[in-house]
């Protein structure tokens, strides 16, 4: 029954939601930079999204940069826009925001509506402003990204600030307007979003993708995010690699993002070789991130991404009986001949040693992410306590001075000791030259390699 109720919500989903493609891929040696508040910031959507990149494509290397800053609505976006976005260089700017813009408790008290209304027309002003400096960039390729929602409707603790959302997508609105009169690209994440809650809540009512807070979406959540901008960028169907073999007849029938050469068959069964130019998208099962309650793997329940977006599917044809699949003498396990027929999908395989390479670099990449966070908090501490003085980019003994006075901010507390070390170049030095070193780990380990595939009858 629940596969049933599940398999309708697809169905459902993909009729509402059949994305053509909106935001063109990214091309090798892009600068893509992500600019957004605290769901940026401190989030994963991006990182999942250049972890696609790094399976998928081995060979387009790009570059992908958090430009979150949290707190911020599209006023301290547009103050930060020289220091903290232009400067990374972007060749694509992906531009979200509009979570802190329509304000939270006064929702839930008088003039809500008018309080609404002043801060989207705010948000719009600022953005304008923005906007006005986009237009301005050579060389760079403009997205508008619609925010991640509020979720209003979910049975948890916190209580809901009645009408947010709606507020939240005259923002999106305009957004989506704006890019249609720039001839920019543009993808929305609230309407899908909601959709995936509301529909979701029907069977459990406490279920949502916007963590506990009802902001700040949960690693599912973030992989709901890149699903959807994968999506939008039109690899829904792009398999990792695709293998159809006529066992009987020891003949290839097809072959897809792969290559199969020295097939033979023999009595206990048959081998070849196969070098698949992608891997499959490890998907992280740990609840990483602080308040993180659940893994980046919890976002199958809700979305179709393995059968869209990660298939590796073996298919072998004229057998009988039962089979065990070997990768490079290793046992992967044992199906009959009709599964074999139908297709077996190896990218749902975690213990195959194209995964568990493809595990090597979804490691890198958290490490790589958890030093970038550190720049983000350095980031945060600048705009926070010195925007708009002489002291934002100082990183001397009268910013310190001056930080302390922000002492009272509990914020401001916590992130202090990263700020005493950021203000020294010489440790921002070494935190970039570790990630550099990270990302060319990744794509040096990030090649396929040709495996050996047997299929012995048991």
């Amino acid at each position: 029954m629940k596969a049933q109720i599940f398999n309708l919500f697809i169905l459902s989903f993909l009729s509402l939601h059949a994305i053509a493609q909106q935001v063109s891929p990214f091309k090798e040696n892009d600068r893509v930079v992500f600019l957004g508040n605290s769901i940026t910031d401190g989030g994963h959507y991006h990182s999942y999204i250049w972890l696609y990149y790094m399976t998928r494509f081995p060979d387009r290397p790009l570059t992908v940069l958090n430009a979150g800053v949290g707190g911020d609505r599209a006023e301290e976006m547009f103050k930060r826009l020289d220091g903290d976005v232009f400067s990374k260089k972007p060749t694509v700017l992906i531009t979200t925001f509009g979570m802190n813009d329509t304000g939270y408790f006064e929702y839930n008290e008088p003039g809500a509506e008018a309080f609404a209304d002043k801060r989207v027309n705010e948000s719009h002003e600022w953005y304008k402003k923005i906007e006005s400096r986009l237009k301005k960039l050579s060389g760079t390729r403009l997205v508008l990204m619609g925010s991640s929602p509020y979720d209003e409707t979910a049975q948890i603790e916190n209580n809901a600030f009645r009408n947010k959302n709606k507020a939240m997508m005259r923002i999106v609105d305009f957004q989506r307007k704006a890019a249609l009169e720039n001839k920019w690209e543009f993808i929305d994440l609230n309407a899908p979003m909601t959709e995936i809650n509301e529909r979701m809540q029907k069977t459990n009512p406490s279920f949502t993708l916007c963590g506990k807070d009802r902001i700040h979406p949960d690693n599912d959540g973030h992989m709901v995010m890149a699903y959807l901008f994968l999506k939008a960028q039109g690899f829904a169907g792009k398999e990792v690699a695709a293998i159809d073999i006529d066992a009987a007849n020891a003949v290839v029938k097809s072959e897809s993002n792969c290559v199969i050469s020295h097939l033979k068959k023999t009595d206990a069964g048959l081998s070849f070789n196969y070098l698949a130019k992608a891997l499959p998208y490890p998907l992280d099962t740990i609840a990483r991130g602080w308040e993180q309650q659940k893994g980046q793997a919890k976002a199958l329940e809700v979305i179709p991404f393995m059968d869209e977006m990660n298939g590796e599917i073996l298919k072998v044809s004229g057998l009988n009986g039962n089979y065990t699949l070997l990768i490079d003498d290793e046992e992967i396990g044992t199906w009959t001949a009709e599964d074999f027929s139908k297709g077996i999908n190896l990218a749902a395989l975690t213990h195959t040693p194209q995964y568990q390479q493809a595990l090597k670099i979804m490691h890198l990449n958290e490490e790589r992410l958890d030093i970038e966070h550190r720049f983000r908090d350095y980031m945060w501490m600048e705009y926070t306590c010195f925007g708009g003085t002489d002291l934002l980019f100082a990183c001397n003994r009268a910013a310190l001075k001056e930080l302390d006075k922000h002492l009272d901010n509990g914020w401001v507390r916590a992130k202090r000791d990263i700020y005493v070390k950021a203000m020294l170049p010489e440790v921002r030095e070494a935190w970039q030259n570790e990630m550099d070193l990270l990302v060319s780990t990744i794509y040096k380990i990030n090649q396929p390699v040709v495996r050996k595939i047997t299929l012995i009858r048991s």
